[in-house]
């Protein structure tokens, strides 16, 4: 019986390390032929030096296992490096059907502390990042259907957080790169169906380097040798599954995803709703209306995700 992804080849970002290496691995056990992507840098926030070990690591190990990896070291944040990294997909492999991007750092601070670079590069890794390996597989997607080629298939899957549908107050950089994700994702789907691309957006949580101090003391295993309920293992089925034929049907979804829970996020819905008495409001009818209504909510009530998707401490 063939594998799911038996034929078809992958690219996948910042897969050195936790939840991308995971994903990696999970599409080259289904049958995927994978380009290891990943800069190498060893601190969270994007510092210090570059390093090919950890993309060759994940590529070697792929291939150990009897599968197909080449190693790519490279900052996609860089637009030339995201044209190189998918024409190294096309060259090694024939073409790209399946783009997960997850390369990211993190550069936390409070709002009114945020310095302009922490701001800039957080935004320039994960959403520029994201658009641009984003644009040259759909340039590539494109081209070959315009070419008359039958049966394009193309998957993108993109990585977004709960940081931007509950909010973070020491992440705004991070939050807001993460919604602007969203964005590109829904925009892209609604772009590519005509071509027989699908693109989604997941929600992960996972312990990984970048979130060890986030979710320290939460979920922890309760016996040696069980599975870390963040463990990335339990992310990357979710993502092998929307890379596959199966998820044909799935495209401009957002879904939240960790220790054996999925949970498919619904467009924003309208809670309320109110018209003017008169041809415009004035700011005494809104008074009148919004006060009321927002009064009536327990005090310093917010979406809290952690609560409504079950994160607990302990």
């Amino acid at each position: 019986m063939s594998l799911p992804l038996e034929g078809l080849s992958a690219i996948v970002t910042g897969a050195g390390r936790g939840l991308g290496r995971a994903e990696a691995l999970e599409l080259a056990r289904l049958g995927a032929a994978v380009v290891v992507n990943d800069y190498g840098q060893p601190g969270r926030d994007g510092s210090g030096a570059a390093s090919a070990a950890p993309a060759e690591e994940v590529a070697a190990e792929i291939r150990r296992a009897g599968g197909r990896a080449v190693a790519h070291l490279g900052d996609i944040a860089d637009f030339e490096t995201a044209r190189a990294l998918i024409d190294l997909a096309v060259a090694e492999f024939g073409k790209l059907d399946v783009l997960v991007n997850n390369a990211g750092i993190l550069r936390d601070r409070m709002v009114f502390s945020m310095s302009e670079e922490e701001w800039d590069s957080v935004i320039r890794v994960h959403l520029k990042g994201h658009f641009n390996t984003t644009h040259f597989a759909a340039v590539h997607w494109r081209t070959r259907a315009k070419a008359g080629e039958a049966g394009v298939y193309g998957r993108i899957v993109n990585t977004s957080s709960e940081a931007f549908l509950a909010g973070s107050a020491g992440q705004p950089n991070y939050a807001a790169a993460k919604g602007g994700i969203v964005g590109l994702t829904t925009s892209t789907a609604l772009a590519l169906a005509r071509y027989g691309v699908t693109a989604n957006a997941i929600c992960p949580r996972a312990r990984t380097r970048m979130t060890e101090d986030v979710f320290a003391g939460f979920a922890e295993p309760t016996a040696e040798g069980d599975l870390d309920p963040l463990s990335p293992e339990h992310v990357a089925p979710l993502v092998g599954y929307l890379a596959s034929p199966a998820a044909a049907g799935v495209n401009g979804q957002l879904l939240v995803v960790h220790g054996g829970m999925v949970a498919i996020v619904d467009r924003p819905r309208v809670a309320a709703k109110f018209d003017t008495a008169k041809e415009a409001f004035t700011y005494e009818e809104l008074d009148g209306l919004l006060t009321p209504h927002y009064a009536s909510r327990p005090a310093g009530e917010t979406f809290a995700a952690s609560e409504v998707l079950g994160l607990k401490k302990g």
